[in-house]
């Protein structure tokens, strides 16, 4: 348990401080502190740390932990607006799609903006279930929606 400890200590130093973009690079830092991991040992440790991958300028996409995200990290917060594709209702689930490698970045916005209307958020590659709360009207959460991503306002 000590070892999962140092391995989980030192992966989020390494994610906090430096610009990772693949699990092979992070392998090889790891390496350099003495800690040996497989690509698998790391898939388990980024969900139970939760750290979301996201994109960059310059590095295509970045590793960061999920707590520290912001919507600024993203390029911009009008480029993390610009990846909202659309918002579509199912009783109490709402899904939004996304340009490819967006929705972990989208999700940790909504879920950090807490309101009463949702529950929570599950993200994949370019979409997003959101849960909501079984009282939610439909119009607030829409309301609430467009005061994050203004560009859903203009998709219909």
């Amino acid at each position: 348990m000590k070892n999962k400890h140092t391995r989980l200590s030192t992966i989020k130093r390494i994610i906090s401080e430096e610009l990772i973009s693949s699990q092979e690079e992070l392998i090889k830092r790891l390496s350099d502190y003495g800690i040996q991991s497989t690509q698998s040992t790391l898939s388990r440790d980024f969900k139970e740390i939760n750290i979301s991958k996201i994109p960059h300028p310059e590095r295509g996409y970045i590793y960061v932990l999920s707590e520290q995200l912001t919507s600024d990290m993203v390029v911009g917060p009008a480029n993390l607006c610009d990846a909202v594709l659309g918002i579509r209702f199912s009783q109490n689930i709402a899904v939004i799609t996304t340009k490819p490698g967006y929705a972990s970045a989208i999700s940790v916005t909504i879920d950090g903006h807490k309101t009463k209307d949702i529950l929570g958020t599950i993200a994949g590659d370019n979409c997003i279930m959101v849960i909501l709360h079984e009282e939610s009207q439909r119009e607030e959460v829409i309301a609430y929606m467009n005061s994050l991503f203004p560009v859903l306002k203009h998709l219909g």
